[in-house]
């Protein structure tokens, strides 16, 4: 009903349309993507970029003049003029020339084509958050989920936060493989100030893309155009440095991104006090030789340095209902030293000979050194209490009780990849091809185990003795380790992947579309004499229909098979020990939507609607802890996730985009296990990821008319996902009472303003030494304003009579955050 509103109320205040599409190419006729086309000398501009196919499609008002400009980076800008009937589409096919000279670059919005969501890279650095940056701006996309503002990783539509899909120009990124809480993860790995172009699809994406089960964001750095610029920015959290620039012939361009963050001033306002002294500093390089019209290489490097240093002190936490309230406290003595180390290099080699085709080699290399290392004693006591004016008063001591955690975690990993990409362009049809083959090297030494002594007993209890003598013996009960996990792996794997795919447009205006593509795999492994190996075909389907309507319409339709093959940590249990016969984990995607773009106060809005079902089979049951997933190691499951989402988009204040996403999910799964040689099963039971319903809320608005001072929201509902144990993998009796207990709603609110302290023309005076300058803003962010407590996890305490209290671990209070960046 609240759609068939907005659909309304939006329908009853649209202006006359028309819209101009076509498709744009090369003097040898080959499409030209990202080419900037849009309306010039008008207050409000219209235009956006042309996609993979050179193909583009805008709307405007008609009964109007207006000269479209076409602009690109080494070619001629071109002029034409439009004046358009009303409900008039007008095809322009346009060739464009080669040229030598510099020109001006275009920032726009492009649309949505496909299965894939394009992302103003503006709006990236404007979101208010600890984290901030790409991922931020993805969480508030409809079906793209994380309760967790500390940590960059999100679930897509009831996948866990290993299912998704990262490239960074082609090259696939991976992520450290023991971080276990957001307070060891400081840096996503992508740089926002490199970004030029974001793509994200959560579901039914095209062949081309690799082999994950829900997402997969699409990222492409920065082609320098001036000969020298950059930034500098800091904030209460860190700083960052990016430089770029290219040569006055064009034939090499050097992009640079230098970033530093500690975050020892978010984390020292947690429940948990202690001598936080994070460090997270990380440098990207990226240098492109033009050789010829013909020949491109391109070298990427990257370089992260995490560490991770706390020393707890005291933690106090106060939890229940105001006629039942505790409170637990816990003194610590030791120390956590973490340390996450990753190097990536790919050098890439791009030929277009003549004619329409282009080929790519890629050979890259990543390697990730981790270690953990902690011995952390705590003790702790559990009360009841009350609250008076806002005071709590300790009351009567309901158990005490001592943990010792010991840790001594290691891993080293090397991945190398050598990847071929292939492509045919025509008018009415573009094929694309690969191959990659990767071998993977895994070292991981594993040293885990925890003593839990509470109210004066050990639980459990080692095997008893008698002591004394016979009139006067007692039982001594000896304390007993829990939690001890020993392993020592050496894994290697080789990995075989091949796609090819071809996209129809089914006329000139390209009123249909159809992407059909099959893509392959096969892998083996093996691991301390452990065999693994699969191999496996994914066809996928994508198709779009854009009927003449009175608003442009566009309807999607996608369905395929996706798998995943196993990395390291599935094949992993709780127990460190290493699994054999582990397959990939597999769904069917049925995914059908569509998007209408209308026109509310001469500004074009977007209404999308998505609904979608996946089929889930060979499933690895997993458990979540803060952002740790731990793995079953079996794919004994098998289960399904269907919902709906909704995105409202445009411009309610002219100049900045705003949108409200909503969405309703229900995932669940069926898992198989053995208990005293007896099959047996948990029934239908909520996927740790199940997450009912979640709305999110970005707006953004300009206070002055000079828009010299910015004002930009996010608003986050989301109900609460099942509490996550690792136990339930030890003892998968345990798994059917998954879903009784939830994590409370995650709510937050963060709020920014951002204020233009000096323009470019300030400084446009030779003889000011400032002249370099292009603008220098201030900004001051709240974050958390209204000060939800939201919880991560649960600790569990016993107590003496045999009764167990859920301790909510919680995330960050309110933060004041301000921020300072100047372009140059």
């Amino acid at each position: 009903m609240a759609v068939l509103i907005i659909t309304g109320a939006v329908s009853g205040t649209v202006l006359a349309q028309a819209a101009i599409e076509g498709t744009i190419y090369d003097e040898n006729y080959n499409p030209v993507p990202l080419v900037s086309i849009g309306t010039i000398g008008t207050v409000k501009q219209y235009g956006t970029q042309t996609d993979d196919n050179g193909y583009f499609k805008f709307s405007l008002p008609s009964g109007r003049p207006f000269i479209i400009r076409v602009s690109h980076i080494g070619y001629e800008t071109k002029s034409i003029s439009v004046n358009l009937k009303n409900d008039e589409i007008k095809t322009l096919n346009i060739i464009l020339t080669s040229k030598e000279s510099f020109i001006d670059a275009v920032t726009v919005t492009a649309q949505e084509r496909g299965s894939l969501v394009h992302i103003d890279p503006i709006v990236t650095q404007a979101m208010p958050g600890i984290m901030g940056g790409v991922e931020a701006t993805l969480m508030t996309l409809p079906g793209v989920r994380s309760n967790n503002e500390l940590s960059s990783q999100y679930s897509v539509r009831g996948g866990n936060i290993d299912e998704n899909l990262v490239y960074v120009n082609g090259i696939e990124v991976y992520r450290p493989f023991l971080t276990r809480s957001g307070n060891q993860e400081g840096l996503s790995f992508i740089n926002p100030n490199m970004v030029s172009s974001v793509q994200f699809s959560s579901g039914g994406f095209d062949a081309k893309f690799g082999d994950k089960m829900s997402s997969v964001l699409d990222i492409k750095y920065r082609e320098p155009t001036e000969l020298f610029a950059g930034s500098i920015s800091g904030n209460f959290m860190g700083g960052s440095l990016h430089l770029e620039g290219i040569t006055r012939e064009k034939k090499f361009s050097y992009l640079l991104g230098l970033r530093h963050k500690a975050t020892s001033y978010v984390l020292k306002s947690m429940e948990k006090k202690g001598n936080y002294k994070p460090s997270f500093t990380d440098f990207q390089g990226l240098l492109r030789w033009n050789i010829n019209s013909r020949h491109t290489l391109e070298l990427f490097g990257n370089i992260a340095y995490n560490i991770y240093n706390f020393i707890p002190t005291t933690r106090s936490t106060t939890f229940g209902s105001t006629g039942d309230t505790k409170i637990f406290t816990v003194y610590f003595d030791g120390r956590e030293q973490d340390k996450f180390e990753t190097y990536m290099a790919s050098l890439s080699y791009l030929y277009k000979p003549k004619g329409n085709y282009s080929h790519k080699l890629i050979l890259s290399f990543f390697n990730t050194k981790e270690s953990e290392n902690f011995d952390i004693d705590s003790y702790y006591r559990l009360s009841d209490a009350s609250v008076a004016d806002g005071t709590v008063i300790e009351g009567e001591i309901l158990g005490i009780g001592h943990n010792l955690n010991h840790t001594r975690n290691a891993l080293d990993g090397i991945f190398t990849s050598l990847d071929y990409q292939g492509e045919y362009s025509s008018p009415s049809i573009v094929w694309q091809w690969g191959m990659r083959y990767q071998y993977q090297d895994i070292i991981d030494r594993l040293n885990e185990w925890s003593l839990v002594d509470s109210s004066d007993y050990s639980v459990p209890s080692g095997p008893n003795s008698t002591i004394g003598d016979t009139n006067n013996s007692f039982t001594v009960y000896p304390p007993m380790l829990q939690d001890v996990f020993r392993s020592d792996n050496n894994y290697y794997a080789h990995f075989f992947q091949t796609y090819a795919q071809a996209r129809f447009n089914f006329n000139s205006g390209k009123k249909y579309d159809l992407c059909v593509g099959l893509r392959t795999f096969y892998f083996y492994s093996f691991s301390n004499s452990k065999f693994n190996g699969e191999f496996f075909l994914s066809p996928r389907i994508n198709f779009t229909y854009s009927p003449t309507l009175k608003h442009e319409t566009v309807f999607r339709f996608a369905t395929g098979i996706y798998a995943q093959p196993p990395l390291y940590k599935e094949y992993r249990n709780v127990y460190g020990e290493i699994s054999e016969g582990v397959k990939s984990q597999k769904s069917l995607h049925i995914l059908a939507g569509n998007d209408v773009f209308v026109s509310i106060w001469g500004r074009q809005f977007k209404l999308t609607t998505d609904i979608y079902y996946k089929y889930l089979w060979d499933l690895n049951p997993y458990e979540i802890d803060n952002i740790s997933v731990r793995y079953m190691a079996l794919n004994s499951s098998h289960g399904h996730t269907g919902g709906l989402d909704f995105r409202f988009s445009g411009e309610f204040v002219e100049g900045a985009e705003s949108w409200l996403s909503l969405s309703f999910m229900k995932a669940s799964e069926n898992i198989t296990y053995t208990l005293d040689n007896n099959v047996m099963s948990s029934g239908w039971v909520p996927r740790p990821t199940d997450q009912l319903f979640a709305i999110n809320v970005f707006f953004q608005d300009y206070i002055t008319r000079k828009k010299n001072f910015k004002v930009y929201l996010n608003l986050v509902f989301a109900t609460g996902l099942p509490s996550g144990s690792k136990d339930r993998l030890k003892d998968p009796s345990l798994l059917q009472y998954r879903g009784r207990l939830r994590l409370p709603s995650y709510k937050r609110v963060d709020i920014g303003m951002s204020f233009l302290l000096m323009r470019e023309e300030r400084f446009k005076n030779p003889r000011n030494p400032l002249h370099y300058l292009k603008d220098i803003w201030l900004g001051i962010e709240a974050l958390n304003i209204f000060q939800m407590n939201n919880t991560i996890s649960y600790s569990w305490i016993q107590t003496l009579n045999g009764g167990s209290y859920s301790i909510p671990n919680r995330l960050t209070p309110l933060q004041l955050n301000i921020k300072l960046e100047v372009k140059f």
